[in-house]
Formats: structure tokens, sequence, C-alpha cells
């Protein structure tokens, strides 16, 4: 191919936002490629045309074969969010950034963007946005034709989100620009222009979820209140599950939710995958998920049934077997990512053995706590220990050339 491609960032304020020395490339170039949008602010070039709409393999193609000149027209800051990151690793390009629509936004209702959390749901899934939200001081958020104004507000205040006050800045730079200011509530009824960027501004308090929420928090079967895992056994199996930021995680038995949920705070741009066998502690999982605002797939099936519609983990956390433990190591060892680990808490010696030895033949690095804690109960003016079931903590580890 020949020289660079040039991308140049353009507002809806169209050919006026351009500098003249990239309006003058534009029309020099042989072949001009861009959304419908962004061609429309040039109805006389005269050179080829290539629309860009989710044909993105076959433009690199064409890029990496051509000679012919070419400009790219991109929205704002096409590093933003946008197509510049990708083409950078595909084909040489010259980048000319325009002022995006998060900073006109910012602009226009006269707030600082320098601490402000940015996520994109333009071509995205909604799901685990309540976890990336949750607390944030301030979110801006990129919508599409899906994930519109409207139906962000229904999302967050099903997680009873709505501490938040919303500014909707619409067609920034161009004549139906306009700003609206209004609450969640309100947010869920809007229509308006289909090009906006949302922000949300936290003008309420957040409830506070720090690592080891309260086991009298999560709601529970009864009378059976002892199917959870223990606060103490909680925070020491989420330390050896070694969670960052982006981790794929399996919760298998996850009965009440509360590994599942701990690990979505931590874990908040990754995903979390649950699968629980009993109606009942499903149905609460659900709702667990709502009051600690964790959006996470929860499945009402038997391990391992259910499991192969999820995407390959980094983590997995075995709560509860049903009985066909060996079975169910050897697929989630199959499935489980190199380098990853999984984490099994048994009550039984016999449990721990069979477990210890399947992980020896699958060629895992294996270690073992026993996990014995005493939790203080008051008797008349004293205080005594009362001890909890001890619980043996395996930690798995598949090794990075398996």
């Amino acid at each position: 191919m020949g020289q660079p491609i040039k991308i140049i960032g353009i507002t809806d304020a169209g050919k006026s936002s351009l500098l003249p020395i990239y309006e003058q490339w534009i029309y020099d170039s042989e072949c001009l490629i861009g959304g419908e949008r962004q061609q429309s602010f040039f109805p006389e070039y005269k050179g080829e045309r290539i629309i860009l709409k989710g044909n993105l393999k076959k433009v690199v193609e064409l890029l990496q074969s051509t000679n012919k000149q070419c400009v790219l027209v991109a929205s704002g800051d096409p590093l933003f969010y946008g197509i510049g990151s990708y083409l950078a690793k595909k084909v040489p390009i010259d980048i000319y950034p325009n002022v995006s629509s998060v900073q006109e936004a910012f602009a226009k209702i006269q707030e600082s963007w320098h601490d402000c959390t940015f996520i994109s749901v333009h071509g995205r899934q909604i799901q685990g946005l309540a976890q990336r939200i949750d607390g944030k001081d301030k979110v801006c958020l990129l919508t599409d034709e899906k994930n519109t104004p409207a139906e962000i507000a229904k999302y967050l205040l099903s997680y009873g989100i709505r501490e938040y006050e919303a500014f909707i800045a619409e067609a920034l730079g161009g004549e139906n620009e306009n700003i609206v200011s209004l609450s969640l509530e309100k947010m869920t009824d809007y229509e308006g222009h289909p090009l906006n960027v949302v922000i949300l501004k936290r003008i309420g308090e957040s409830p506070s979820w720090l690592l080891g929420i309260a086991d009298g928090e999560f709601k529970q079967r009864k009378p059976d209140k002892g199917l959870i895992t223990k606060k103490e056994v909680r925070v020491l199996s989420l330390a050896e599950l070694n969670l960052h930021e982006k981790s794929i995680v399996w919760d298998i038995g996850t009965c009440t939710g509360s590994i599942a949920i701990e690990a979505a705070r931590i874990a908040r741009q990754g995903q979390v995958y649950a699968v629980e066998k009993n109606q009942a502690d499903y149905e609460n999982c659900l709702e667990n998920t709502k009051k600690f605002r964790t959006d996470i797939t929860v499945k009402c099936s038997k391990a391992p049934d259910g499991l192969e519609d999820f995407p390959d983990p980094d983590a997995i956390f075995i709560g509860g077997t049903g009985g066909e433990m060996q079975e169910l190591l050897k697929i989630c060892a199959a499935r489980l990512n190199s380098g990853g680990r999984i984490v099994l808490n048994a009550a039984t010696i016999e449990t721990l053995y069979l477990a210890n030895e399947t992980f020896k033949e699958l060629g895992f690095e294996t270690s073992i706590n026993l996990v014995q804690i005493s939790r203080s109960k008051p008797i008349l003016h004293m205080n005594r220990f009362e001890g909890l079931n001890p619980i043996y903590i395996i930690t798995a580890i598949k090794k990075e050339d398996q």
C-alpha cells in the first residue's frame, strides 16, 4: 500500500468543524471512507466512496491492498471508543482528532471530565453495567439505538440505582443540539434525538458494600440459614481465586450468590456466571443480585448442565457438586483458561480426598487450607466462642502450558 491513511475527526457541525487543510486533504484524496452521516457533509466529493457499515474487515483488506490516497472521516476523536485504535493495529495511519462529543457535552453542562468514568454501551451488551456504575461520582455513557437513555434508566432503577442526576446531550454541534437535565425516573420516558451522550452525576449516597458482606445481609432460605459461604471463608476463598478487574468467573452451587456477588464487585469489568440447582435458592440469589447491584448471569440447573453456554473462565469457585464431583472437575479443568484457578470448599474429609486426587490426576498444582472459625456469642453478661463447621479450602492452579 502507499502512504498512511489519514483519519480525520469531524463533529455534527460538519465541514465548519475542520481546519482548512483537513478539508483540502479530503477533496484531494482518491477514496473517502466513513459512515453515511460523515459522508453526507461532502456531497460534491468526486472520488470513490466507501460507506462504513459493519464491514470493517473488508475495508481493512482493501486498505492493505490499495495504492490509492485514502482519507477516513470519523466522529469526534477517532481514538475515543472509535475506529482509530482498531485500524492502528492493521494499517499505517495518521490521526487528526476533533473535539469529541464527550468534551462538548461536559462543556455544555460546565463540569470537569477528568474525574469521570467513561462507559460505552454503543453496539455492546448492557449486562454488567450496574456494578460498573455503582458508587461512581460521575459517569458518561455512549448510547445507541438499542441502549437508549430510557432503557439505561429502566435498567439502573431495576438495581435500585437512583441517586444520580442525568444530563442528556443531543446532536452536539448540529442544528438540533439540545441539553436536557432530569432524574432517572423521568428519563424512563425520554424520547429524543438518537445521537446523544448521557452523563450521570451522583447527588445522593450510594450503599457501601465492602469486601466481606455480613451473612445476614443476604436473603437466605428459611429455616436452612446454613446454606451460605460464611463471611470469613468467603473472603479467604475470594483471595484464593486471585481475581482481577476483568476476570471471567464461574460460581458452581452459588446458593445465595454470596461468592458470585462479591466476585462481581471485584471483577467489575469482567463477567460472572453462576449455577444453582435449587429453585428457592436460585430465586433468592436473583433478589440478592438486585440488592447488591451486581448484574450477573444465573442459571437454575445442576452442574455440569448449563456450563456449556458460559465463556471459558479465569477462575471457578465450587461450593457444591451434587455428588458428581469428578466429572464436574474434569469439565471445569478442560474449560479453565491457562494459569486459572479452581477453588473448592469441602466440608468432609471424603470430599477433600476425592478432590485432591482428581486435581493430581489432572496435573494441577494444589494447596489446601483448613479453616476453623469461632465467633463470639453473648452468654448472660459475658461472651463465649461458638465454632463454625471446619472448611477445607482447596486451591488448584492450571499450569500456564496446560
